[in-house]
């Protein structure tokens, strides 16, 4: 994203040319003003100007969409990418918002809506002949499966994240308290004899000298996600290149195995270089 939180395409190239595993887009449409966009459409111009990076969701909200519509877009963005993408799902953090009500979404049982898309979604990649809401349909030409992440903190998300995902993908947390859910992880894989799925952690990052941004931004959790004033300081990370390998360090000892970080605060280009050179002391 732009500083004016317009999706700049090029950034896209410029995340490959400096090693990125992938570019990834949020699903954040609300309707109330706040600046957001249709992820599968920002992920599709991504695709067509790189090569090599994934091309990742981060996450989609799957009880916003009809399953059969994600599964048709997801196989075409697979097409169009040569296989590049990872497809991040989560419930949804805006339920009862504009948008939400525009679009007709429900407000409950999000997470059986969620767990019978992802039931469905593999076979429909597939091509293969599936029952959606009564209907059986095959969708072509098939597709690869990706990689499939699982959103979310929630005992429920990680049992999910279990069932049905490669990945769990937990966001804004911290190093200590990810460890702790770690272990809570593999018990739920030990219980259900089922693998234990990825941790990929999810949260913010502002590399340069903005005082003020990050003031804003571990209040706004305080405010909206009811954090404490410890638990946010411990969200974003910041510094140079040595802190933030650092910070990058304790989250793989707490159990991460990769990072997507959101860029705030500003100069963009040079917070994902800073980034670039923190990946590089790992």
């Amino acid at each position: 994203m732009t500083e004016a939180g317009l999706p700049d395409i090029a950034m896209a190239r410029r995340l490959e040319d400096l090693g990125y595993d992938s570019v990834s887009m949020a699903d954040i449409i609300t309707g109330d003003g706040n600046p957001a966009f249709d992820p599968t459409l920002v992920l599709a111009g991504a695709a067509a100007t790189t090569e090599r990076i994934g091309i990742e969701f981060s996450v989609l909200t799957l009880p916003l969409r009809p399953t059969a519509w994600v599964a048709a877009q997801v196989q075409t963005l697979q097409h169009l990418s040569g296989g590049r993408v990872v497809l991040g799902v989560g419930i949804g953090g805006f339920p009862g918002s504009p948008f939400w009500r525009a679009v007709g979404a429900p407000l409950r049982g999000r997470g059986r809506r969620t767990d019978a898309a992802l039931q469905a979604l593999p076979g429909l990649l597939r091509g293969e002949p599936t029952e959606v809401e009564g209907e059986e349909l095959s969708l072509g030409p098939a597709a690869p499966v990706p990689p499939i992440l699982i959103g979310g903190d929630s005992e429920a998300a990680m049992r999910r994240a279990v069932l049905y995902g490669d990945g769990w993908a937990p966001s804004l947390i911290g190093p200590a308290a990810l460890a702790e859910k770690a272990v809570r992880l593999r018990e739920i894989a030990d219980e259900l004899d089922r693998p234990v799925p990825s941790i990929s952690i999810g949260g913010h990052a502002i590399l340069v000298d903005a005082p003020a941004a990050i003031e804003s931004f571990t209040r706004s959790l305080a405010e909206v996600h009811g954090m404490t004033p410890e638990e946010a300081a411990a969200v974003p990370i910041t510094g140079g290149p040595a802190q933030v390998a650092e910070r990058l360090h304790a989250f793989s000892e707490a159990g991460a195995e990769t990072a997507g970080l959101a860029l705030d605060g500003g100069n963009w280009i040079r917070q994902a270089e800073v980034l670039a050179e923190a990946r590089a002391l790992l």
